[in-house]
């Protein structure tokens, strides 16, 4: 399985805000319900990281009416003789 971080940008009105907090807590999904949040940061989105066969899974944990504004990104780890190799095979 990959990982992967899902970023769910919502409307900053407190009312708005509070609502989607809402829907993410009523879903009953376990990982949308223990999303973290940025809102008392102003930041209003929900961050969450999980690990899903693919991108598409990772976009059908987020409720339904959020889906289209999620921003997924796959998240990966480095080793340092990965990036030796890069680096090597760029060096002109």
């Amino acid at each position: 399985m990959a990982r992967y971080f899902i970023e769910v940008p919502h409307e900053a009105e407190h009312v708005a805000c509070a609502r989607v907090v809402e829907v993410f807590l009523k879903s009953g999904s376990h990982w949308v319900t223990h999303a973290d949040w940025g809102c008392k940061d102003s930041d209003h989105k929900a961050w969450l990281i999980v690990e899903v066969d693919s991108k598409d899974e990772a976009r059908n944990i987020v409720p339904p009416a959020f889906r289209a504004q999620a921003r997924i990104v796959q998240l990966n780890k480095f080793t340092l003789e990965e990036i030796d190799e890069i680096l090597r095979y760029h060096r002109h």
